[in-house]
């Protein structure tokens, strides 16, 4: 089926309201362009309805269970996540990451062992980003109320992740801990998402004060 008869996610002759408004929704999550997001939608509507029960149910359980640490804000299920209730990890180390996805790189190097405490975004004023979107009134309790001696900034080396990490430095030296920025290590403008596990080891090794 071809764009022009498709009429856009209005619906038009061609395409019924159910199946419009699964393409806009679909549209909406991040790297699914238009016509990602027509194929997605007509792969579903083919899906046998077992399947397609699973997915709603999975989507569900995501939405109704899952919630974020009361401590990091990171995702998870119970009140503290698995890393924060963690006894063996050192607790006078904490790492600020700007996405869930960051905990789980970083993680997957097995080089930090600290606690972690996730943003939840970057400061952005072009995109209508700015500090009280982020996750930082937590960070700022968690360093009056923790035994945390260094910080380390691990946001990512783009312009908002210089910014973010330059606004959270101002904040953070006034209150005593040690403050850290990952080793150039890491490629400009790259995610810690994507980045492979020696970078990230050597970044983390290679941490300098800010």
């Amino acid at each position: 089926m071809t764009s022009s008869s498709q009429g856009g996610y209005g619906g038009g002759p061609a395409l019924a309201p159910p199946v419009a408004r699964l393409i806009e929704q679909l549209h909406k999550l991040p790297g699914i362009g238009p016509k990602s997001a027509q194929r997605l939608a007509y792969y579903l509507i083919r899906m046998p309805e077992r399947e397609a029960r699973q997915l709603t149910d999975a989507i569900s359980a995501v939405k109704d269970s899952l919630g974020f640490c009361s401590r990091c804000q990171n995702i998870t299920e119970p009140d503290v996540c698995g890393i924060c209730s963690d006894p063996a990890r050192d607790q006078t180390r904490l790492c600020v990451v700007q996405e869930p996805l960051d905990v789980l790189a970083l993680e997957r190097t097995g080089v930090f062992r600290g606690l972690y405490h996730v943003l939840h975004g970057l400061i952005d004023p072009m995109g209508n980003v700015g500090p009280d979107d982020l996750r930082i009134r937590e960070l700022l309790r968690r360093i009056g109320e923790e035994p945390v001696s260094e910080v380390i900034i691990a946001t990512n080396p783009t312009v908002e992740g210089e910014a973010t990490a330059m606004y959270l430095h101002q904040l953070l030296v006034p209150l005593g801990p040690r403050v850290t920025r990952l080793a150039r290590g890491l490629p400009v403008g790259g995610d810690l998402e994507y980045a492979d596990d020696l970078t990230l080891t050597r970044a983390f090794e290679g941490r300098q004060d800010f």
